[in-house]
């Protein structure tokens, strides 16, 4: 685990890369590739792949955030005090959300005993739409619909620029952010982070 933090800022260049040639050679004809060209005359930068991983004594302060999700229900950090939380930035026309979307799912899976709660941020759909990608991708977790207020993306804005989308963070016991994953979220490195959190509750 000293080696991940050690391996402070890499990137996912290649697993970015191979994502984004299997989206326009392999589907090229499907509607998947079509959605990612036009993102791209429309300026549409997803994030870098790089990552970045917080000791405990480098890590800001912990972070406060409430929202709505798909069912109207509002929640917010109070309701993960002292547990873990994946957080994932997306919607549901960006192509590189609906790559690692099964990933995060099984991740998501993976964790469901140990205490660790998924959380997505949609920063462009309204409940419907967002529904409709869960059901696609069968996404078990809520999202805050934060379209509208912003509010959960601007108290985030130091790990999650605006072009950095999708984004994943990994959210300590005391709610500060530990680990970031900037683009496309590789499973095993957000695997590697997501245990490297909960050993430090152990230890």
């Amino acid at each position: 685990m000293t080696n991940l933090i050690r391996r402070h800022r890499r990137g996912l260049a290649a697993t970015l890369s191979i994502a984004a040639a299997f989206a326009l050679s392999g589907c090229a004809n499907d509607s998947f590739a079509e959605q990612y060209a036009a993102d791209a005359e429309q300026g549409y930068v997803a994030g870098d792949g790089s990552w970045e991983v917080f000791s405990p004594s480098e890590r800001a302060e912990p972070v406060s955030y409430e929202g709505e999700i798909e069912s109207g229900d509002t929640v917010s950090s109070a309701d993960y005090a002292g547990e873990v939380v994946v957080m994932n930035f997306w919607y549901a026309a960006c192509p590189p959300c609906r790559i690692e979307a099964p990933d995060l799912e099984q991740v998501n899976q993976d964790f469901a005993d140990e205490g660790v709660n998924f959380l997505g941020v949609n920063v462009y759909d309204q409940a419907p739409t967002a529904e409709s990608f869960n059901a696609e991708f069968g996404i078990t977790y809520p999202s805050i619909l934060d379209v509208d207020s912003a509010s959960v993306r601007l108290a985030f804005s130091d790990n999650v620029p605006p072009q950095a989308i999708p984004s994943t963070l990994v959210i300590d016991q005391n709610g500060s952010v530990a680990a970031v994953i900037r683009g496309i979220a590789d499973p095993s490195v957000l695997t590697e982070m997501i245990n490297t959190v909960l050993e430090e509750q152990a230890a």
